[in-house]
């Protein structure tokens, strides 16, 4: 079935897209909106049906272990109902009316969908505040735009895994600005990106009846060739800030074991998040290296040849990349080591050293 505006999108989406372009211009903390209903209610009846299984080889996380998170990137190959997704999302009509409600022009599908496409999270996942990585790694375009619509029929605020809008995830909570939208089915959030779009989600906690559902979208970003030079930061990966400790902890009270073992869980997560900055350091540290040792192997450059002297500074000039890369992830190290969390859970690291015996 061709996919076509008219039938796949809500008729009220698009009479009211003036509406709801006034509403993402004047949203807080960044600039973002909320639409129910945003597929067809065929649509979304069609892709929730057809919602792919819990694929363990496509949940493997950054540490390497199998999580409960799992992503389908190759939407096409899902079935008849979501190839009709993706012709409705990649054509003209909807890039332009993304860019209605957004004012962000000349808007880009990804046929990669790098990063989206089906997401599922089960009982026990959270995910960091954290804001998206800027550059696409194969186009260089940059991401301008988050799509999600929530494929999950049931769900409420006090299970977790609502997506929650951040204004400084460095500060405590109770001083941070949240905005909180609850995953109900066949409900759009839309979002710029850009080095404050702050979003993520607190863990999952299901009761025991209904530990069976789980948490399922669709995400999709869109890109520009150029952007605002007021937007332009470093290149840079997926920046997360670990949860805060809470706020309740004070001197001398009593740890029930549950938040012990959530205190555990959060010191664990960030001696990983440590683990992988020093492991790019130490990788960014011997490229750097070699590189340098191949510029001492490299003749003098002779002024009368141009093509070396082009050579010379285009290595120089991947040399200085480099060393700012270096220097951005030593910076970050520094701000986790000098952050308040990282302060307040010394004791317990301490602690966690001398249980397991180091």
């Amino acid at each position: 079935m061709k996919a076509t505006l008219d039938r796949d999108i809500n008729q009220q989406v698009m009479e009211q897209a003036d509406e709801i372009a006034r509403r993402f211009a004047a949203a807080q903390p960044f600039r973002h909106v909320c639409i129910d209903g945003f597929f067809s209610t065929d649509l979304a009846a069609r892709l929730a049906e057809s919602f792919p299984e819990f694929d363990e080889q496509l949940s493997i996380n950054e540490n390497g272990e199998v999580g409960g998170k799992c992503v389908h990137e190759k939407v096409r190959e899902l079935g008849p109902d979501w190839r009709e997704l993706d012709d409705l999302v990649q054509s003209d009509d909807f890039r332009l009316l993304m860019s209605r409600i957004t004012g962000v022009p000349d808007l880009e599908y990804d046929p990669n969908y790098f990063g989206g496409g089906t997401h599922e999270n089960r009982h026990g996942q959270s995910l960091d505040a954290h804001v998206d990585f800027n550059l696409h790694p194969i186009t260089r375009q940059h991401r301008r735009l988050n799509l999600i619509v929530y494929l999950t029929p049931e769900w409420r605020d006090e299970w977790g895994g609502s997506i929650q809008l951040h204004r400084d995830p460095y500060l405590p909570p109770s001083q941070d600005e949240i905005i909180t939208v609850t995953p109900a089915f066949n409900r759009a959030v839309i979002f710029e990106t850009n080095e404050y779009s702050w979003h993520g989600f607190p863990v999952i906690a299901l009761p025991e009846d209904k530990r069976h559902l789980s948490r399922k979208s669709f995400a999709l970003y869109f890109y520009t060739d150029t952007r605002p030079e007021d937007e332009l930061g470093p290149a840079h990966s997926t920046i997360y800030v670990e949860e805060h400790l809470p706020e309740d902890m004070h001197a001398g009270m009593v740890l029930s074991a549950e938040r012990l073992q959530h205190i555990r869980n959060l010191v664990t997560r960030r001696d990983q998040h440590l683990r992988r900055l020093y492991g790019n350091i130490m990788q960014l540290n011997t490229e750097l290296n070699h590189a340098r040792e191949q510029q001492g192997r490299k003749p003098p450059p002779v002024p009368e040849e141009d093509s070396e002297s082009d050579d010379l500074e285009g290595l120089q000039e991947m040399l200085g990349r480099r060393e700012a890369e270096v220097r951005r992830l030593a910076a970050r190290i520094e701000e986790l080591e000098n952050s308040t969390s990282w302060k307040v859970t010394r004791p317990m690291r301490s602690l966690k050293r001398l249980v397991a015996g180091r």
